[in-house]
């Protein structure tokens, strides 16, 4: 090998040695970094699936509860579950269990503490415990609740409220706007049509499909 070839590799050998010390502190950094995010990542991934489990394990423990009418241990255990579907559940089916009992101011309760984690479940939660306002005389409360209404259900809830209140143009335009959400098809749509008509309202005629 020539004097010249020997003496570039060795050049070449230096500048690496040179780059290595001076970048070691940024290439040990970085593979410190990147093992902490595995790790947080494996620990994070582990912590919600225990806590998942944990939740489900107390849903279970509150329905046994309410199947065996042990309402007030029901009660503690959906109070101690985190604002997750879970507890949503639970609720409505201690809720449930409450006013089939006889017992509607425990349902409200149990439903007043549930602070709408899921939107979907939240929005059940509401239109019920707005039915339960309604049958205790609380229209207004009702009313409040479901003050932003957008969905057939809650509308129809919302104008059962108005009705309840003897607010019989709010509860037209409620049960107005229930039905043009309504399919034509929709079980729900006959009931809406009666209360519509119960407050002076006229249904208006479906658009049938061509």
């Amino acid at each position: 090998m020539a004097i010249d070839e020997l003496l570039d590799e060795r050049e070449q050998g230096e500048r690496v040695k040179a780059w290595l010390r001076d970048n070691a502190l940024g290439l040990v950094g970085g593979l410190v970094v990147g093992a902490a995010l595995i790790g947080g990542w494996q620990y994070w991934k582990n912590r919600t699936h225990t806590q998942a489990v944990e939740q489900h394990a107390a849903y279970q423990t509150a329905l046994l509860d309410i199947r065996s009418g042990e309402f007030d241990k029901a009660s503690q255990t959906v109070a101690g579950l985190p604002d997750t579907a879970y507890s949503e559940l639970a609720a409505l089916q201690l809720a449930k269990a409450q006013v089939d009992k006889g017992d509607r101011d425990a349902a409200i309760a149990t439903l007043e503490a549930v602070k709408g984690a899921e939107p979907g479940v939240a929005a059940v939660v509401k239109q019920r415990l707005a039915r339960l306002l309604t049958d205790a005389g609380r229209g207004e409360d009702a009313v409040k609740l479901l003050a932003d209404a957008d969905d057939a259900v809650s509308l129809e809830a919302r104008g059962d409220a108005h009705f309840a209140l003897k607010q019989n143009e709010q509860a037209r335009a409620d049960y107005a706007q229930a039905l043009r959400q309504l399919d034509s098809a929709a079980q729900q749509r006959g009931l809406v049509e009666l209360k519509l008509s119960e407050v002076g309202g006229t249904p208006d005629e479906p658009e049938v499909e061509s």
